[in-house]
């Protein structure tokens, strides 16, 4: 059975309100009892439709009683399960209007632990933001854009310790496999990296104009063309779907090792492109269908905003020194990947790696912390062509 519609028939909307429930609030309309506003409000609610022409709806709190008189209609609280919770919101992606222009504003980070002599705290290098749109009539065209962000301190207590060490500009961090410095004051423009007036280059995921126009909604067909084995380990290897495969390729497309946090990052990486609403919805339910991927509740993203999230079983990762990393950094931890929807909408709002058993480089760190991140500052479909932000999507630390 659906799940998407065992969440919707379980929780349904109330019956509409009869004949005499709508006299009765006209009545209250045109000639209401004395009382203080406030207390009004209560009694008269009204409603307006995002994205539509505002619509007023009238609830009234009282109801008739057998006995008569006018009493509190008794209340009911509906707690979703953390998987009902989520397919609530795939259910309101399914119902998002489309335009004639699509966005996607993101930025990414990553978080380095910072052991001053004052006390430690950790930064946030490498961000970055990048802005793209696409027109969905051939010849419109699209644009991508990007900008250098300061490095920040995430925060108020790391940019406590932060001043406590000299509030230093220049930071340097082990990355990877290799010392490097941030800037905790340099912020570049946006820089154009390409337009396509002829919308013939690839969308996020690789697909292309034509598979838009294609793609399914059903949650099974979506998880074989991009989730299964064949599809990720093609997807890894680069391999173009309608390339001849070779017996050495079909022998490494069996034995590639597929990750649940793999299948997450595919899956937000094409909810970044102009999907058509109930392709997004198939996609948000395929993947929390996979195995190792699990409805968690709620979870906040790196602007603070909270939704519901899926998330990957727990994963070691080893740093040792055969790359020159300090001893400091070495060791090992546990983490996993992180996709956070908005309830209201359904959009992604970001993912994130969130550390589970502190060790190696993040052992002074708590579980929860965010090792790193690509947070969707703004996504969405508009009807005139967007522009990125002048706005920072953060305060200087």
């Amino acid at each position: 059975m659906d799940e998407v519609r065992m969440v919707r028939d379980a929780y349904p909307e109330p019956a509409p309100p009869t004949a005499r429930d709508i006299a009765r609030a006209k009545a209250l309309l045109t000639k209401p009892p004395r009382r203080t506003a406030p207390r009004l409000w209560w009694g008269l609610g009204g409603v307006v439709a995002a994205g539509t022409a505002a619509t007023v709806a009238i609830t009234l709190v009282g109801g008739n009683t057998p006995g008569g008189g006018n009493t509190p209609a008794p209340t009911r609280t509906v707690t979703l399960d953390d998987r009902g919770a989520f397919l609530a919101a795939v259910e309101k992606a399914a119902q998002q209007p489309v335009g004639n222009y699509w966005h996607s504003d993101d930025v990414s980070g990553q978080s380095y632990v910072i052991r001053a002599k004052t006390g430690t705290y950790t930064i946030t290098g490498a961000l970055t933001e990048g802005f793209d749109w696409w027109g969905t009539k051939p010849g419109v065209g699209n644009a991508f854009y990007s900008r250098e962000l300061s490095s920040r301190t995430p925060t108020a207590q790391d940019t406590a310790l932060w001043r406590k060490a000299g509030s230093p500009s220049k930071i340097r961090v082990w990355s990877n496999d290799h010392y490097w410095t941030y800037s905790t004051e340099r912020v570049t423009k946006w820089h154009l990296d390409g337009t396509d007036s002829r919308r013939a280059g690839q969308l996020p995921g690789r697909l292309t104009a034509q598979d838009l126009q294609n793609l399914p909604t059903d949650p099974a067909k979506l998880a074989e063309r991009f989730l299964s084995q064949t599809a990720m380990s093609r997807f890894a290897m680069g391999i173009p779907p309608d390339a001849q495969i070779t017996p050495e390729m079909a022998r490494r497309l069996k034995t590639w090792r597929v990750l649940p946090q793999q299948k997450l990052a595919r899956v937000a990486g094409l909810l970044g492109g102009p999907l058509p609403s109930k392709v997004r919805a198939g996609l948000m339910k395929a993947l929390a269908d996979q195995p190792g991927v699990h409805s968690i509740g709620h979870d906040t993203d790196a602007l603070g905003r909270r939704g519901v999230a899926l998330a990957t079983d727990y994963s070691p990762v080893t740093v040792t020194g055969e790359y020159g990393a300090p001893k400091a950094v070495q060791g090992t931890y546990r983490s996993r990947s992180v996709a956070i929807f908005d309830e209201r909408t359904g959009a992604l709002l970001g993912r994130q790696e969130e550390l589970t058993k502190p060790g190696g480089p993040y052992a002074e760190m708590k579980p929860g912390f965010v090792i790193n991140y690509s947070v969707v500052r703004s996504a969405g479909w508009t009807d005139t062509a967007p522009k990125p932000s002048a706005e920072l999507p953060f305060d200087r630390p």
